[in-house]
């Protein structure tokens, strides 16, 4: 048993930042941006615009492409480490607004990494025949965690939503299998200094701001997802020329750039957001790959290896044949 992937969906807020627009309020130029980063604008909730609003739009989406109704969710697995509330959690929130009545939905919050966790979940779920339609979530609004006086951090993230339906189907035990091949996932919580929010319930003197140190993040990202992308391939018998499209993680064009030539895949087979987006942190994979499949870059037989890395540290890759 296998879970495909049935429909993708996303949305992005209207209000579009760009980096000549950060000019005008910090100590930043739009060179200084891209030359590091690789971005030029990101997307920016409004107010009143929370995680699960974005989260509907893209869900909805998602189970419109698949061709299915809110009936027909099992499941809902939801990747946020920007939640509406406490609890209840955003996958029982969705779970009101779509009318999916019934059936089990829990936030995962793992950063960045969390539509691959969730992802992973789910796939689980399906394999072992307690599902056979769950739908995915990524949703971030970043924006309310941001130090506006850090140009370190505030630049690198945006806000954004991406959804896939997961349908079960059978195969034959392959990598010709289409459908998600298998997950791989990691955490390294001695690492949790480097990249986290520096505030939380019952610490309120605290600013609840996000807080990285670059240059670590970076240094790990790099090894962890290089290792993480040879783990799944070499679970399902295959090579780097195997993979024919690549969805990373959206954190920084030169950590795409490395894990694209460690592939030995051209520029053209790496999916690229994070200029148009930035950093939507557990919502950057599902709207890469949203993007790309609605284009008609990525198709139906398709070999597409995607990664992430986020707080915690917490890691890992899917290997999926559409």
């Amino acid at each position: 048993m296998y879970s495909r992937i049935a429909g993708t969906g996303s949305y992005l807020p209207e209000k579009v930042v760009t980096n000549f627009d950060l000019e005008k309020v910090m100590d930043t130029t739009d060179e200084w941006i891209r030359t590091r980063t690789g971005i030029e604008r990101r997307h920016i909730a409004a107010d009143g615009q929370t995680t699960v609003d974005l989260a509907e739009v893209a869900a909805r989406r998602a189970i419109e492409a698949a061709g299915v109704t809110p009936a027909e969710i099992d499941f809902i697995v939801f990747g946020t480490t920007t939640p509406d509330l406490v609890f209840p959690n955003c996958g029982t929130l969705l779970q009101a607004r779509l009318g999916a009545r019934g059936c089990p939905a829990f936030s995962v919050e793992t950063a960045c990494s969390g539509f691959i966790y969730a992802l992973s979940i789910a796939d689980g779920l399906v394999c072992r025949g307690q599902a056979r339609g769950v739908l995915v979530i990524g949703s971030e609004v970043y924006s309310r965690i941001m130090n506006r006086l850090d140009r370190g951090t505030c630049v690198l993230f945006g806000d954004g939503a991406g959804a896939v339906f997961l349908r079960a189907g059978e195969g034959e035990g392959t990598g010709a299998d289409r459908g998600i091949l298998s997950t791989h996932l990691h955490a390294q919580g001695g690492l949790g200094d480097i990249l986290y929010v520096d505030g939380a319930v019952g610490q309120a003197d605290r600013p609840g701001h996000l807080v990285m140190n670059g240059r670590e993040v970076f240094r790990h990202a790099v090894t962890k997802l290089a290792e993480v992308v040879d783990e799944a391939l070499a679970a399902n018998g295959l090579v780097h020329g195997d993979v024919d499209w690549l969805v990373p993680h959206q954190a920084n064009r030169r950590i795409i750039d490395a894990m694209g030539r460690k592939l030995g895949l051209p520029p053209e087979r790496v999916v690229v957001t994070v200029d148009r987006h930035a950093n939507t942190s557990a919502a950057s994979v599902p709207l890469a790959l949203e993007e790309a499949s609605r284009d008609g870059r990525i198709r139906r037989g398709d070999l597409v290896l995607m990664e992430a890395l986020g707080g915690g540290l917490t890691w890992g890759s899917a290997l999926v044949r559409m």
